[in-house]
């Protein structure tokens, strides 16, 4: 028998079923992206931080405001707009904002209307004036107050030597503001929290549009927060390449999530999953999803059959890591489990979207926690820590509570520091206390310096030893006054007053 390619059969028992068997050939219909690197996936280095579109092949950053490349080979975005997962396409995205905050994350809230961001690329064909063509990309969703919906808008120039443009003003808004640019089209797209929405723009320009910049409409914005989206998957084809892209609806965890194509263009459809015919699924649309694998749908026109170019499904399963700090003989909650003791646990829980979330979890019980603190101070003084201040040399328990709740027990060693400041000295060279100065263990001394004052108040020395002489003549004998400024190895600079006694 020949082979049947719409039963699911292996009729001509080739051991090759429908699409795999070469008797149901067919043409593949896939539109070619005249945008470069659609997807972001083409990089010459990873990013590491905002700011680097220029890491991604073919890209431009069109305006002064910069775009943000965003990657899982490192920079994950902003932590105050996490990206939804997965992305639509790839390991790639971008990201824009649709005006800010002056200080973003330095406490000044004051709104700039027009600061907006966008991504430029010189195409890799011109748009021809009088054709149609669809500008497809998928956009992605923080939540409804950092990712409101929005006007996303498509622009051209007819010569790659006008991107970018605004002349590097961080003001200028949209390209149309300056010369050299037309508006060709804008679509209005609403998202849910961290989620993704296809969207499209149909445009047929009046002259031959040599580069493109995408991001958000004119208007100016006026938001006492930043507002942030994410763009994946930019295709950019004539209109009638797109008659056979397969589409979804819904979030690819959800119960409802399904395939299709746009109806109205075909008759005869077949659905197939991994080359095999889903016998029932004739309409543009499947009425149910058949598991992870490879989706595609025919449609026969006249004597030709056309082929959709693979989609490849696959249930999202996300994973995390966590670690989390117990006190002893505390107890965590880990879904259905509940952990007392050091270990590695893994758990699956249901996401916003009901997808699959593998936790794993480490989780370390810390024991009776323990430190020992040495300190070092001088008489009279005070060492504090916590609620708790000691004034005497020896050892000292203080109980404490650490950051995450849990006691601490702390034994603090303290000294006094054991400097010597003589209150006499005789300024003769027979080596017993022939100068005034300190005495002290060098290591624990940082830097000091000494001011000799005589019984006037007149400044008549400082540095570190005295001899007794002022202006290269020596003084008499009597009582003389000194300011010791001391720095110790603890970082603190204490002062002493006193008297001296010079005798000759």
């Amino acid at each position: 028998m020949p082979e049947d390619c719409e039963n699911g059969i292996d009729d001509d028992n080739d051991g090759l079923v429908d699409l795999n068997d070469d008797d149901c050939s067919c043409e593949i219909i896939s539109p070619t992206s005249l945008i470069p690197n659609p997807s972001f996936e083409d990089m010459s280095c990873c990013p590491n931080g905002r700011s680097q579109l220029r890491c991604a092949e073919s890209w431009i950053q069109a305006s002064a405001p910069t775009t943000d490349l965003i990657n899982t080979c490192d920079w994950l975005g902003w932590e105050d707009f996490p990206a939804p997962m997965p992305f639509p396409d790839g390991n790639g995205i971008m990201g824009f904002r649709d005006g800010r905050i002056r200080g973003f994350g330095e406490g000044d809230s004051t709104p700039e209307y027009n600061w907006k961001e966008y991504a430029g690329a010189c195409l890799l064909q011109p748009l021809l004036a009088g054709t149609t063509y669809r500008f497809q990309f998928d956009l992605g969703f923080v939540n409804s107050s950092k990712s409101p919906p929005i006007n996303i808008t498509f622009f051209g120039t007819p010569d790659c030597e006008h991107l970018p443009f605004g002349n590097e003003d961080d003001a200028f808004g949209c390209p149309t503001n300056g010369p050299n640019w037309v508006r060709l089209g804008s679509t209005f797209v609403r998202g849910s929290a961290d989620s993704w929405v296809e969207s499209f723009i149909e445009v047929t320009p009046d002259q031959d549009i040599y580069a493109i910049a995408i991001g958000p409409d004119c208007p100016a914005v006026n938001s006492p927060i930043n507002i942030y989206y994410f763009f994946d998957n930019l295709l950019l084809a004539d209109f009638e390449s797109f008659a056979l892209q397969i589409a979804a609806e819904e979030h690819p965890c959800s119960e409802s999530f399904r395939l299709g194509i746009e109806d109205g263009y075909f008759s005869d459809y077949q659905w197939f999953k991994d080359g095999i015919a889903l016998v029932g699924e004739v309409e543009s649309t499947l009425s149910k999803m058949y598991g992870d694998g490879n989706y595609q749908i025919r449609v026969m026109q006249e004597q030709s059959c056309r082929l959709s170019p693979i989609y490849f499904y696959e249930k999202p399963i996300i994973e995390t890591q966590s670690k989390i700090i117990i006190c002893k003989d505390d107890t965590y909650q880990f879904g259905d489990m509940l952990l007392n003791e050091t270990g590695t646990f893994t758990n699956t829980f249901k996401s916003v979207n009901n997808c699959d979330s593998v936790v794993i979890l480490q989780l370390v019980e810390l024991g009776e926690l323990a430190d020992t603190i040495q300190a070092k101070i001088f008489e009279g003084e005070k060492f504090e820590i916590a609620q708790f201040d000691f004034k005497e040399q020896g050892e000292h328990l203080a109980t404490l509570r650490s950051s995450i709740g849990c006691d601490s027990l702390v034994l603090v060693q303290l000294e006094f520091y054991n400097i010597y400041i003589p209150n006499i000295f005789r300024p003769v060279d027979d080596g017993f206390d022939s100068t005034f100065k300190i005495y002290a263990a060098q290591e624990e001394v940082e830097n000091y310096e000494l001011v000799v004052f005589d019984l006037w108040g007149n400044r008549i020395y400082s540095g570190q030893e005295w001899d007794g002489t002022y202006a290269n003549k020596a003084l008499q004998p009597g009582a003389y006054s000194y300011l010791l400024q001391i720095k110790m190895e603890d970082g603190i600079e204490r002062i002493f007053r006193g008297s001296i006694s010079l005798v000759r």
